[in-house]
């Protein structure tokens, strides 16, 4: 069995749930990732991702810099341990149409284990050498 934290992406970049949509697109254009977890008082409470960001900024009486994190957030957190078997978690990603999954060790976030992980994930599998 492969573990999820093989392939997930360790210490991600997270966002307090009071922050605004345009620090959230910032920190993803700044590290170039599409997925943020959303904290509250150091507990997760979701997932933002690039494309509540595209929506906010699609409202033209809407400004980024004044709508919160907590206000746009679409995606409920789907959350896995370290240890949960890597195709599960993919299994669970396609039959929910989730983009990402946060790795959780107890409460604390480790990890983050997006579609661009699971393809890395294929590759490897297909054995296609980069």
């Amino acid at each position: 069995m492969t573990e999820v934290r093989t392939y997930m992406s360790e210490s991600p970049i997270t966002i307090g749930s009071k922050q605004s949509m345009a620090s959230a697109a910032k920190l993803m254009k700044e590290h170039s990732i599409r997925h943020l977890p959303v904290l509250r008082g150091g507990q997760l409470v979701g997932v933002v991702s690039d494309r509540d960001v595209k929506i906010v900024e699609s409202f033209a009486d809407v400004d980024p810099e004044t709508v919160s994190v907590d206000e746009a957030v679409s995606q409920e957190a789907y959350a896995v341990a370290p240890s949960e078997d890597l195709g599960k978690v993919v299994r669970h990603m396609h039959d929910h149409k989730y983009g990402s999954a946060v790795v959780m060790e107890g409460k604390k976030v480790v990890g983050i284990f997006t579609t661009i992980d699971a393809l890395s994930a294929l590759a490897d599998t297909l054995g296609a050498k980069a």
